[in-house]
């Protein structure tokens, strides 16, 4: 399947994935398409503009997926470029639908009316909340204990400046899930792992997490991946496999998931 493409000729803004999965994990990808659905063609982009970070998160849809197998757990995804608008942004978030990404300008954002802000909500914001909604309200109605975690990838080089790290574990004031994950990272592999690098929740990228995990009670961790560490689907198996145990063994020493 060509990333930026519908799977088939009716365009859903989100898919669930293993809905039914039984595992303790819930996991979402809110950047995991570049796909732009008509009518709003390019937004006056380049097609590499379209392939590159400002778009989408290159690789983490593949990630996700693999973990999703390995833990048996459902996954929520957005097939729309977070260009059109970011779903991991609260509604009147001044990025919410950005003019401007990193160095880049999007002449088909500026200057938009409230009517399409609107639009876009509806679109592809709403939707994928109400999906995630969807399946934590079945999981915590059954009583199947749940935690939340977020896959991202993140650019090597963000305005200029070098990103050292290869991942990064972002989280909040709850740092059960973060803290045994974290040292399982420095412990077992050779990799420099950010500590709320190269994001955190003060950089108003936690929405997501926030709405569906802190605000619930439940466990959560967003994940983000150097998308260079993740470009093909070789890589993407290996950083599942290498994250699926580390991630059910940090669940295990915070006491478990929330019911």
């Amino acid at each position: 399947m060509t990333i930026g493409t519908p799977a088939n000729d009716s365009f859903a803004p989100v898919t669930i994935v293993n809905e039914a999965g039984s595992g303790p994990f819930v996991l979402v990808c809110d950047h995991a398409s570049n796909f732009m659905p008509a009518p709003y063609g390019d937004l006056g982009l380049s097609s590499n503009d379209l392939k590159a970070h400002i778009a989408w998160d290159p690789g983490a849809l593949g990630v996700s997926i693999g973990l999703s197998r390995l833990l048996d757990a459902p996954l929520v995804h957005s097939n729309v470029s977070r260009l059109i608008i970011d779903c991991n942004r609260v509604a009147d978030a001044p990025d919410l639908i950005p003019a401007r990404s990193e160095l880049t300008d999007i002449p088909g954002n500026a200057d938009l009316s409230d009517q399409e802000r609107k639009r876009r909500i509806a679109l592809s914001h709403a939707p994928f909340h109400a999906a995630i909604d969807k399946v934590i309200d079945a999981r915590l109605s059954a009583g199947i204990p749940t935690a939340v975690v977020s896959i991202h990838s993140y650019t090597p080089v963000y305005k200029g400046v070098r990103r050292p790290w290869e991942i990064g574990l972002i989280y909040g004031e709850d740092t059960s899930l973060a803290a045994p994950a974290l040292a399982a990272l420095s412990a077992t592999t050779s990799y420099q792992v950010g500590d709320n690098e190269p994001y955190s929740p003060a950089d108003g990228v936690y929405y997501t997490l926030d709405r569906h995990g802190s605000q619930r009670g439940l466990k959560s961790l967003m994940i983000e991946v150097r998308n260079d560490e993740i470009a093909d689907p070789a890589s993407e198996t290996a950083w599942a496999e290498l994250l699926a145990p580390i991630l059910a063994d940090a669940l295990a020493k915070a006491g478990g998931a929330n019911a």
